[in-house]
């Protein structure tokens, strides 16, 4: 009994034997997760882009704000007024209009080199150039075929890089929009036809065809000259004699 009892003892002041031999605790088992019908963004074919509010579709395309991806065409811009309406509209731009139908029946060469400014002020190129260039063309074509048949062919390319920058409607488009007997096309032919379509338009609708493009630049971009700085210029005060009252 004696023996029994320094026995216990001993193991009651000696903490580190029941450290020892204590069995090490299991880990507790993870609850399984609650399953919901909720489905995941990558399901849902939509990724977050890490809480900047950008997405993706399945297809890889971008979200930009609500649900437009990225990548779908827009639709085209209506022109600002007809291929006729030489005389323009009646508003801010009515005095502009009668400027620009002056010009293209009396002077087009004057008429394409503003035009040409406008959407070519961000290279630099200045009104000579284009008007100089229009009017080379102008005098060769009367002289050589009796007939302005070479500036047309050479304005027809300004009308493309209006309707590409503006995003306009092209003729054909609105050709198979207005009939609808034209089924869709690709984008490569879409463009040829477009832009065989601008050149025929200058062909047999020069004039009107400029005056056209002449009164959509000017409602879309000001004039170069507009966008220059200001100089102040210092004045220096007159010279000042000092004189006695007698």
């Amino acid at each position: 009994m004696a023996g029994n009892g320094e026995s216990n003892v001993q193991e009651e002041s000696s903490p580190l034997l029941s450290q020892q031999f204590q069995e090490p605790e299991k880990p507790a088992k993870a609850a399984p997760a609650a399953q919901t019908d909720e489905k995941s963004p990558v399901q849902m074919g939509q990724v977050n882009g890490g809480g900047n509010g950008c997405g993706w579709t399945a297809d890889g395309l971008p979200l930009t704000h609500g649900s437009v991806v990225a990548g779908e065409p827009m639709g085209r811009s209506q022109w600002d007024s007809d291929l006729l309406a030489c005389l323009g509209r009646n508003d801010e731009f009515c005095s502009s209009d009668l400027e620009v139908c002056l010009l293209g029946s009396v002077a087009p060469c004057v008429l394409y080199g503003t035009n040409a400014e406008r959407l070519s002020s961000s290279t630099g190129s200045s009104f000579a150039s284009h008007c100089l260039t229009y009017s080379g063309l102008y005098l060769i074509g009367n002289a050589f075929f009796g007939w302005n048949c070479l500036a047309p062919w050479f304005a027809a390319r300004n009308r493309t890089a209006m309707r590409h920058k503006f995003n306009l409607q092209g003729g054909c488009e609105a050709f198979q929009s207005s009939c609808g007997c034209c089924g869709s096309m690709g984008d490569e032919d879409q463009e040829q036809c477009e832009a065989f379509c601008d050149v025929g338009t200058h062909l047999f609708c020069h004039s009107c065809a400029l005056c056209q493009e002449g009164r959509e630049v000017r409602r879309r971009l000001p004039h170069p000259g507009f966008n220059a700085q200001p100089v102040l210029v210092m004045i220096p005060p007159g010279e000042q004699g000092m004189c006695r009252e007698a």
